[in-house]
């Protein structure tokens, strides 16, 4: 690749042909402040807060767009320069609802810590605050219409990203807001709750449904029985709410927290992650004996069976029928586990600790209940669980390391991979050709469907058996990939798909970070790297090996895929649509 010669500031400094001024700033080591950038995902100079001067120039230029060239000298903080970028805070401002002391992101707020940053009078260009207009139509997703600042980074990874394109601008000039089309409401739209939009989103006009009250007052209740399982990357994710650097695996602190919350039982998900590959890993094989619709696609990630719903209803019958994890542990924990503890079934609030907002959606899914209760009360994400151990008074630094409860506290490597893009496929392929091989393989690491690439392809050969699986990450890869199946370009026996980019790890209910941090790291890749540490140092890796899964099958459920593990283990999907 070509390479040009620039100067940032007086600094030397040499950047590829195609770079920009922001790309030839950080390579000088020198930030730009942006609002609307995100790097390949929404690039368009709309908020004017990376101007700078160039040298020839006419006017300031905007260093997320403008290219670079031979010779060009940059300058990134001139008095104009930050006149200018000051101004444009302060005009944002004008039209910003500013009860930041209430704000869900106060302390985390972009626009926030610019205003900090260059000293502007909030108010210097008076107040015409748009009036307050929530929407809190969805049961994931809420908008407030009066904190937005029309950055368009929640329209870019609604389209570019998921390709659902819910949201967009409307109206024009003074009067354009960011809303869903023909003036809908967001829960009356095909929206899949990923919660992308509110990880793009540097201000307060996308959160997700607060549910904390809701757990504080069931623990508070003495009649009840409050116990909570917590998903793979949530412990790979959570100290980043507490000032840890991303890839900081927090399990042993996390538990420990949730202990002092009140919890009456604290467990890992990894379990039921097990035991949905003991049910999957069946139904693969059943199909491909038994002649059943393939290919088989995996049904964990809750976003991307809303997505499957909607706009490939005609995939829906290649829906694996396994309940997620999350659904399976509360139908186990108010049935088999309820009547070891000796709990009456409807004294129990079930909780969930995931990193996604889809899963408040999942709880209340038609097929998710358990002989006419909810198997799953109630969802938080992981910023919510952050939220709640800070407002208790929990100071989660300190905290020594605890362990899960018994005995679901057995989980397999491979159920802690399940958190990454293509840790389910690797899973399930680690059960299945045990099986499949009748022997118990010693290399079990499944490398073509590891990485953040957005589709993954690969073909195993188990015994006389040929399997070709792929994986897709974030629901517009997957609107390519199926595109593909369709039309016989791609072959595919097994599918797995994750509604988020990169999986469970970068999921909408994760802690938020600005887009410094996302421009410049993969936190994919990072946060993912926890849960293959993770794998790596368990002694037991795979999903069928797990004695407390094998307990619950001996005990109660018979065999996967019994009656009863139908019952309770598996659920039905609906074609909705467009409509």
């Amino acid at each position: 690749m070509s390479m040009v010669n620039v100067k940032v500031n007086g600094i030397d400094v040499q950047v590829p042909q195609n770079a920009t001024v922001l790309d030839a700033a950080k390579a000088a080591g020198i930030n730009i402040p942006t609002l609307c950038y995100l790097k390949d995902i929404n690039e368009i100079g709309a908020c004017r807060l990376c101007l700078v001067e160039v040298k020839g120039a006419r006017g300031l230029v905007t260093a997320c767009v403008y290219p670079v060239n031979e010779g060009m000298e940059i300058f990134t903080n001139t008095e104009r320069v930050r006149a200018a970028r000051k101004m444009n805070i302060e005009l944002v401002l004008s039209a910003h609802r500013k009860d930041c002391l209430s704000c869900i992101r106060s302390t985390t707020c972009e626009l926030q810590k610019l205003a900090n940053e260059y000293g502007v009078d909030e108010n210097y260009f008076g107040s015409d605050e748009k009036p307050i207009t929530i929407d809190d139509s969805s049961v994931s997703i809420i908008r407030d219409a009066s904190k937005c600042i029309l950055c368009r980074r929640c329209v870019a990874a609604c389209s570019k990203l998921q390709g659902t394109n819910i949201i967009a601008p409307q109206n024009r000039g003074y009067d354009t807001t960011v809303a869903p089309y023909l003036g809908k409401m967001l829960g009356d739209t095909t929206c899949i709750n990923c919660g992308q939009c509110i990880v793009a989103c540097p201000v307060g006009a996308l959160y997700e449904r607060d549910d904390t009250a809701r757990i504080m007052e069931a623990i508070n209740d003495p009649t009840k029985h409050v116990a909570i399982c917590c998903a793979p990357s949530v412990r790979a994710q959570i100290g980043e709410c507490f000032g840890y650097e991303p890839g900081t695996d927090c399990e042993g602190k996390m538990v420990a927290a949730l202990k002092r919350l009140g919890f009456d039982g604290v467990y890992d998900m990894n379990f039921t992650a097990d035991l949905t590959i003991m049910e999957e890993a069946t139904e693969l094989m059943g199909r491909i004996k038994n002649g059943g619709p393939l290919p088989l696609i995996t049904s964990c990630s809750p976003g991307w069976i809303k997505f499957c719903e909607h706009y490939f209803p005609e995939f829906t019958d290649n829906l694996s029928t396994c309940k997620s994890p999350q659904q399976m542990f509360g139908a186990i924990y108010k049935t088999f586990y309820a009547k070891e503890l000796g709990l009456d079934p409807k004294n129990i609030v079930f909780v969930s600790a995931i990193p996604c907002t889809a899963k408040k959606f999942e709880v209340n899914r038609p097929g998710q209940d358990v002989d006419g209760m909810p198997g799953v009360d109630i969802a938080v994400t992981t910023r919510e669980l952050g939220r709640l151990i800070n407002a208790s008074g929990i100071n989660f630094r300190a905290l020594a390391d605890e362990k899960f409860d018994t005995p679901v506290d057995v989980g397999s490597g491979a159920g802690v991979i399940f958190g990454a893009t293509g840790g389910v496929m690797e899973a399930a392929l680690r059960t299945a050709a045990d099986v499949i091989l009748g022997t118990s393989l010693e290399k079990i690491e499944y490398n073509d469907v590891r990485g953040t690439e957005g589709i993954k392809f690969a073909t195993y050969k188990l015994g006389d058996l040929t399997v070709n699986v792929a994986v897709a990450s974030g629901t517009g890869n997957a609107k390519k990939l199926l595109n593909g199946i369709k039309s016989g370009e791609y072959k595919a026996d097994f599918v797995e798909i994750m509604a988020c980019p990169g999986g469970c790890v970068n999921g909408g209910g994760q802690p938020l970070q600005p887009a410094v941090v996302r421009n410049s790291t993969d936190l994919r890749a990072v946060r993912a790297k926890v849960l293959y540490d993770a794998d790596a140092k368990l002694p037991l890796r795979k999903s069928h090996e797990n004695p407390e899964v094998q307990r619950v099958y001996k005990e109660f459920l018979g065999e996967p895929n019994s009656e009863l593990a139908h019952k309770l283990l598996h659920t039905h999907y609906i074609k909705r649509g467009m409509d």
